[in-house]
């Protein structure tokens, strides 16, 4: 069975990207532990919003580990590759999921907002690590949507960086709480 987690930044009012998904507000910030998290999953899982964005990126970011996309604009299938990493696009969180079993995935990181939205609906992330940044945006995508309900992740680990920010990492119970 493939768990999901997520490793997120956000400013301090609660938004992970600006209006226009602009994020060189927080690549000026340390990414602490983002290396030893990125090691340990073995696919991407994201959005058609992140994905367009990372596709925007001249770096490698994801070094050849395979992504996977949310869509239901994209047809579904293999896409051209993103860098080094192959792509291949799903219409829905079941289709994934099926995917990713049928392929032995343990580990997939869910990444940018919707799409770590649409896995705490369904009750699938398994932990969330949030940097939050010294930063106010005033305006943006924000880090969380309405919920169905109070959700209550357990606090494993929470600590202030050099440069300010405050980094915890929760984790959710089987049942999503």
């Amino acid at each position: 069975m493939t768990t999901f987690h997520a490793f997120l930044g956000c400013s301090l009012d609660g938004y992970i990207a600006g209006p226009g998904g602009e994020l060189d507000w927080l690549t000026v910030f340390d990414n602490t532990g983002y290396e030893e998290f990125f090691a340990s999953v073995d696919v991407l899982a994201m959005g058609r919003a992140s994905y367009d964005t990372m596709r925007e990126f001249t770096e490698d970011h994801y070094r050849g580990t395979p992504i996977h996309v949310l869509s239901t604009t994209l047809p579904a299938g293999p896409r051209p590759d993103l860098g080094s990493s192959p792509v291949t696009v799903h219409p829905d969180i079941p289709a994934l999921r099926t995917a990713l079993a049928e392929a032995g995935v343990k580990r997939a990181y869910a990444d940018g907002g919707r799409t770590v939205q649409a896995f705490l609906a369904e009750g699938l992330l398994s932990d969330l690590t949030v940097t939050r940044v010294p930063v106010l945006l005033g305006k943006g995508i924000p880090l969380f949507g309405p919920e169905p309900g109070p959700l209550r992740p357990h606090l494993v680990s929470s600590f202030a960086t050099d440069q300010g920010a405050v980094q915890s990492f929760y984790r959710f119970s089987a049942d999503g709480s």
